[in-house]
C-alpha cells in the first residue's frame, strides 16, 4: 500500500476529535420520586394526617429507597411532610390560616398579573386561550361536572400569570399553587357552584380585552378575595385541618 503523504498525515493529526453525541438528560430517581409523592399529596391520594413509611412509599412508586428517602427530606424542605425517625412521613395536615396567608400571596401577585397582561395587551390567539378557558369552564358547569370546572379554572388562572411575561410572578405563584390546589379539591363538593366565578373570568377577560389595566386588577382582586374568604371558612368549618 503506498505510504500517506506528509501533508495527508499532519491534516489528520490537525483535525479535531469528532463530537460525542450524548444521550439527553433524563429525571433522576430522586426527582421522580418527589414528582410522584407530591402529586398523590397534592390530589388527596395520600390525604393529610396520613403516615407513610419510607418501604412503603418505595414498594407503592416501584422504586428502591434511597431517592425516596431523599424525596422525602426535600418535601419536609417545602413544609409538606415532616419526618419521623423510624417512622417514615406524615402529611402535615391543611390550615385554614395557611390558606388565608396563600390566597393573600395570591391575590397580590395574579391581580398585579391582570394588570400587566391588560396593559400590554394581546394577540387574538391569546385572548382566544383565555376565551376558550372560560367556555370550558361553563360547559363543565352545564354539565355539573365540577372536577372538569376545577381543571379548566386552573388553566386561566396559570395561563393569565404565564401571559404577564414575569418570570418571578410565575415563580412565586408556582410555589404556592399547588397548596391552594388541595385545598381546592377537597372542598370542590362543599362549595356552591361557581357561577360567579365565570362570571368574573369573563369580566377579567373583557378588561384585559380593552386594554384596561385599572379594571383587570380590580376585578380580579375582587375574585380572589372572594376565593380565599370561601376557601379558609370551608376549611375551617369542616375541620380539614384536623386530617
Amino acid at each position: 500500500m503506498p505510504r500517506a503523504s506528509k501533508a495527508a498525515v499532519s491534516r489528520s493529526k490537525a483535525r479535531p476529535p469528532r463530537a460525542v453525541q450524548r444521550p439527553a438528560p433524563s429525571v433522576s430517581a430522586r426527582d421522580e420520586a418527589y414528582l410522584a409523592l407530591k402529586r398523590l399529596i397534592m390530589t388527596n391520594q395520600i390525604s393529610a394526617g396520613s403516615q407513610i413509611l419510607e418501604s412503603e412509599a418505595a414498594e407503592r412508586l416501584g422504586m428502591s429507597r434511597t431517592p425516596v428517602r431523599e424525596a422525602m427530606i426535600r418535601l419536609e424542605q417545602e413544609g409538606i411532610v415532616e419526618l419521623r425517625s423510624r417512622h417514615g412521613m406524615r402529611v402535615l395536615p391543611l390550615s385554614a390560616s395557611d390558606m388565608q396567608e396563600i390566597y393573600e400571596v395570591l391575590t397580590a401577585l395574579e391581580s398585579t398579573a391582570a394588570a400587566i397582561v391588560a396593559s400590554r395587551g394581546l394577540s387574538d390567539e391569546e385572548l382566544q386561550r383565555l376565551r376558550d378557558a372560560v367556555n370550558e369552564m361553563d360547559r363543565a358547569l352545564a354539565k355539573d361536572d365540577l372536577l372538569r370546572w376545577s381543571q379548566a379554572d386552573e388553566t386561566f388562572h396559570l395561563l393569565l400569570v404565564d401571559l404577564s411575561g414575569n418570570s418571578r410572578i410565575r415563580t412565586f405563584v408556582g410555589q404556592v399553587w399547588e397548596q391552594s390546589n388541595r385545598a381546592r379539591l377537597l372542598t370542590l363538593r362543599l362549595r356552591p357552584k361557581p357561577v360567579d366565578s365565570n362570571k368574573d373570568h369573563a369580566a377579567l377577560v373583557d378588561a384585559i380585552a380593552r386594554r384596561d389595566p385599572t379594571t383587570a386588577k380590580k376585578v380580579h382582586e375582587a375574585h380572589r378575595r372572594r376565593a380565599g374568604a370561601m376557601l379558609t371558612a370551608l376549611l375551617a368549618e369542616h375541620g380539614f385541618k384536623q386530617l
